[in-house]
């Protein structure tokens, strides 16, 4: 047996710029970090050869590759031509929360297979690939940053360049700033599970308008901003950035907020937090703020019907956790 886990993660700034319609013209950059919250994957020889078993949400016992429902499972199957085995996948956090769970889901899966295989696999190669599979062979709308922050985990600048190279960039703080940072952060859950996928297609679709381009420029210089100011220690430039792009990303397509999470936002500002955002693509999912000690109390009480969900940062990346070489 073997098993695998990858990070979620939490964007702070410059998402969407990782969408090929907006970097392919301009360049991207995204700042992000992940979390201890983690994506877990594990293989086992089946008893039966000829069977593939896998287990998620759902459960699938098939024949062949060809059967397979879930596309992730069946396309990276496919890729590794791998048959006679029984997956099963869990999560620390349900999918749809704007942690980046379908691009951790594949970076651990690529990293088990690799590994059940007796491969070797760098975190650059997991992170292509996983985009890879995702965007060229599978189709989605999305865009590169979750895979990076998922196998290379870590506090991290990522510039998403015209060729489709990534260049990733550890953001150096001092270790103070760093605890303070990971401190003053509050993320609460909207209870509302979404697909991402509609919300970006539109907003890539939208890079062909003037406006719309013109406020994800903005988000980029304020993700570079925001890198200067965190490795010059000044942490609490977190928060007016984060309302500044919450603000600016409202405006890239329809359904990224709502007037019930509109309400939410105003309501946690007014107790103390100088700054948040909705994380992931919109529509629901997880709310991210930034709020100084002395009004944590504040915030936790205006939004007491949601349920906050602590977190720590996270440096591993996706890792091999456990290795059994005799049961294989």
């Amino acid at each position: 047996m073997i098993i695998t886990r990858a990070p979620f993660r939490v964007s702070f700034c410059g998402g969407g710029s990782d969408l090929p319609s907006f970097y392919q013209q301009f360049d991207g950059c995204v700042l992000s970090t992940s979390i201890k919250k983690y994506m877990y994957i594990t293989i086992h020889p089946d008893f039966y050869k000829d069977s593939i078993v896998l287990k998620y949400s759902q459960t699938e016992i098939v024949k062949s590759i060809e059967e397979i429902k879930h596309k992730i499972f069946k396309q990276c199957l496919s890729d590794f031509n791998l048959s006679g085995v029984e997956i099963s996948s869990m999560a620390d956090v349900p999918a749809g929360t704007g942690l980046g769970s379908s691009s951790t889901f594949t970076v651990a899966l690529l990293h088990l297979l690799y590994t059940y295989q007796g491969k070797f696999v760098s975190k650059e190669t997991l992170a292509k690939e996983a985009c890879m599979v995702e965007i060229d062979k599978l189709g989605e709308p999305i865009g590169k940053q979750d895979q990076y922050a998922a196998a290379y985990g870590g506090l991290n600048f990522y510039t998403f360049n015209r060729d489709g190279s990534v260049k990733v960039e550890p953001v150096i703080m001092k270790n103070q700033s760093y605890k303070d940072l990971e401190q003053n952060l509050l993320m609460f859950y909207t209870g509302d599970v979404r697909s991402a996928s509609k919300i970006l297609a539109e907003q890539s679709s939208n890079m062909k308008l003037k406006d719309k381009v013109k406020n994800q420029l903005k988000m980029c210089e304020l993700t570079k901003t925001l890198k200067k100011e965190l490795e010059s220690n000044n942490i609490d430039a977190m928060g007016d950035i984060l309302n500044e792009g919450w603000f600016l990303k409202r405006e890239l397509a329809s359904g990224i907020s709502n007037p019930v999470i509109d309400d939410m936002y105003t309501t946690a500002r007014e107790a103390g937090a100088s700054g948040g955002k909705l994380l992931g693509a919109g529509g629901g999912g997880f709310l991210l703020f930034y709020v100084d000690e002395k009004n944590q109390s504040n915030v936790r009480k205006a939004l007491s019907p949601l349920r906050e969900m602590d977190f720590h940062f996270d440096n591993s990346g996706s890792s091999i956790i456990f290795v059994d070489r005799d049961s294989k």
